[in-house]
């Protein structure tokens, strides 16, 4: 394994990089999960990424050859991703969602979520007119990213976005204003509904931690690297699940709707709550990760 800042001097070009990033990760126990699924993927990202170009233009790039600044800063992010486990994407200030850059570092859980692939589509058909959504909120918002999608979905919504998190909070109110919508998204800090009081919603979403004790104890390193607060809920982990269905039609306004991600815990959800009857929404991976109530069934 390479030590801090040394620069194999074979290594000149792009194609080098790219090719010597896969190979050692190939050769370490590094997990990925945070925008990649293999070494190839995190190599190009990693590569491209650190230098400033875009990933679709790797191949008019593949043998540009790189000065020895921007060589030594490639060796010191793998080594940090091999050695520390430290992800990408806080190695990189970056992660990706539907199409979307948004700023993270290691204050907040790398954006993953199936409610950004409903937002993509404007919630469709749940919501037939985006344009009559004239409020929401997003629980546990992170770094912003669901709510700066909200405001792309329903563009004459007021949106607040928020966190138990200062932290969260100042970074949420970074890419509020990458994307220069400090005049319609809101960041509050707040321990669930706690601050909200008074305020009513047309819709409510939430991709709040769902991660259960057992699979937290096994969690890997690139995870634990992550903020723990934003990952676990209790045993099962649905505590912050069930205070959304306690309290989430206090906020709601008539006819409005919750969205809530709950990891893979359907099961254990349907079993706490046989009399209720969840609209689980279809993503790209299944039906049991996403669910739906309006006001009325909550109530």
């Amino acid at each position: 394994m390479m030590t801090t800042h040394q620069t194999p001097s074979e290594l000149v070009n792009i194609r080098d990089w790219v090719r010597y990033a896969v190979s050692q990760f190939e050769d370490s126990d590094i997990f990925y999960g945070h925008g990649t699924d293999n070494a190839y993927d995190e190599a190009v990202w990693l590569v491209m990424s650190a230098l400033h170009l875009p990933m679709d233009t790797l191949d008019n790039f593949f043998d540009a050859n790189l000065t020895s600044t921007e060589r030594s800063k490639l060796a010191g992010f793998i080594e940090q991703r091999i050695t520390q486990h430290t992800p990408t994407a806080y190695l990189l200030k970056e992660a990706w969602l539907q199409g979307l850059k948004f700023y993270v570092d290691e204050r907040v859980l790398i954006p993953r979520s199936f409610i950004a692939e409903l937002l993509n589509n404007d919630l469709s058909p749940w919501i037939e007119f985006p344009e009559m959504v004239e409020s929401a909120a997003d629980i546990c918002t992170g770094s912003g990213c669901l709510g700066v999608m909200l405001a792309g979905s329903f563009p004459n919504a007021a949106i607040d976005v928020i966190d138990i998190s200062q932290d969260a909070i100042d970074v949420a109110n970074i890419n509020i204003a990458n994307y220069g919508l400090q005049d319609q998204i809101s960041a509050i800090k707040s321990n669930m509904f706690s601050a909200l009081k008074g305020k009513k919603y047309d819709l409510i979403i939430s991709n709040p931690p769902y991660v259960d004790a057992p699979s937290m104890a096994a969690l890997p390193i690139e995870y634990q690297n992550e903020p723990q607060l934003a990952l676990g809920s209790g045993d099962d982990g649905l505590d912050h699940t069930h205070t959304l269905l306690a309290e989430a039609a206090q906020y709601l306004n008539d006819g409005g709707i919750l969205i809530v991600e709950i990891g893979h815990n359907r099961e254990a959800l349907e079993q706490a709550y046989p009399n209720l009857v969840f609209n689980w929404l279809e993503v790209s991976s299944g039906t049991e990760f996403v669910f739906l109530l309006t006001k009325e069934q909550l109530s």
